[in-house]
């Protein structure tokens, strides 16, 4: 195979897994609407504020505005602020930048922060402005009435959820479709060290592959990562919902917290944020220099599926022949890894067509 048709076989492969390992992209509570967006919402102007971590940070965040730099898709239109240049107090529910900054630590992820009160999608921010952002920057959204979602769909999240979606790069396509289990593994460790701080009882988030997070049975947050090649690199957007504190239709994290702790205490989207950009900043960069298998043992603990029986539907000239498989982990590109009843390895695949991963999954046999 050629290098240019290596090249063209990992884009294919990064992008395939962005679709089809990213059903329900963002946290619920979700509001799905199948009909266009309403004028208001499709023409009205958004507000990015930004803020960097060090002084340097923050002269990138001037020459931003000052250039007029930062676009949305479609050139909606969009107003850009400083932080400095806030007029005014933020609302009381917010997100606290002054709070996430002091609460941050890294030496590159989440130093650069773009906060809007209102956003058709993060994700949309910092995957079409990609090239003239810093490495590792966050945007942050109090409300999404865009979000992605499969098919199409749009998805509106309001008030209570964690949306954020940030920027980074590597070199091997290879691990690509392996970046979006070190995000999942980095909010669930991220959630825990949180509590532990605090003294408060653990909330035991758990990974359903390939990325939806879930807490008590009920999904509480999802994460996207698309990818695109340039300039020999794969630039990777990943985005993540998560139901801190809205208990709408199903259930939040500080509603499990009020269950099982005495101590009045409610987590904050800014702690957490910071928290998950610590873990994330570790885990990278063992994922980049070691590969994910110095990860994997963490993460099989925290997912949901070690030893999952699964029914795998195949079609055998015109009857549908049903197969159970044991779910051992996942394979070096990423997808599940079984063993059948014959005790032969199969690996994985969705259908890309069911809403459910676990439904409609298609086996290949292992050499």
């Amino acid at each position: 195979m050629s290098l240019k048709d290596s090249l063209r076989f990992l884009t294919l492969r990064s992008s395939i897994h962005s679709l089809i390992l990213s059903p329900r992209k963002l946290t619920f509570p979700y509001k799905l609407s199948f009909s266009p967006l309403s004028a208001m919402d499709s023409n009205s102007s958004s507000t990015l504020v930004l803020c960097g971590k060090s002084t340097a940070e923050n002269e990138i965040a001037l020459s931003l505005k000052s250039n007029k730099t930062l676009k949305l898709p479609g050139d909606s239109e969009v107003s850009v602020l400083l932080k400095s240049e806030l007029e005014k107090p933020l609302e009381e529910n917010s997100f606290r930048i002054d709070s996430y900054m002091g609460s941050l630590s890294t030496s590159q992820f989440g130093r650069f922060l773009i906060w809007s009160p209102r956003l058709p999608s993060t994700h949309d921010v910092v995957s079409h402005n990609f090239g003239e952002l810093p490495f590792g920057t966050v945007c942050v959204a109090d409300v999404q009435f865009k979000g992605r979602g499969r098919s199409k769909n749009v998805w509106e999240s309001p008030m209570g959820c964690l949306m954020f979606s940030f920027t980074t790069q590597m070199e091997d396509g290879r691990v690509v479709p392996l970046v979006q289990y070190v995000v999942s593994l980095a909010i669930t460790e991220a959630i825990k060290d949180v509590c532990d701080k605090n003294g408060l009882p653990c909330i035991d988030v758990k990974i359903k592959w390939p990325n939806d997070l879930y807490l008590n049975g009920l999904k509480v947050g999802g994460i996207l990562c698309t990818s695109t090649y340039r300039s020999k690199k794969f630039n990777v957007s990943a985005g993540i919902g998560l139901n801190v504190d809205n208990e709408k239709p199903t259930t939040c994290l500080n509603a499990v917290l009020k269950e099982l702790s005495v101590v009045a205490y409610q987590l904050s989207r800014e702690e957490i944020l910071a928290a998950f950009f610590e873990k994330f900043e570790k885990f990278n960069d063992l994922f980049i220099n070691q590969g994910f298998q110095t990860l994997e043992e963490l993460y099989y603990k925290t997912w949901l599926h070690s030893g999952q029986r699964v029914i795998v539907q195949e079609k055998n000239e015109d009857q549908i022949v049903e197969n159970v498989v044991t779910i051992q982990g996942l394979t070096s590109s990423g997808y599940l890894l079984a063993i059948g009843d014959d005790n032969h390895m199969y690996e994985l695949h969705p259908d890309g067509n069911s809403l459910d991963f676990f439904k409609g999954l298609i086996r290949r046999k292992l050499d």
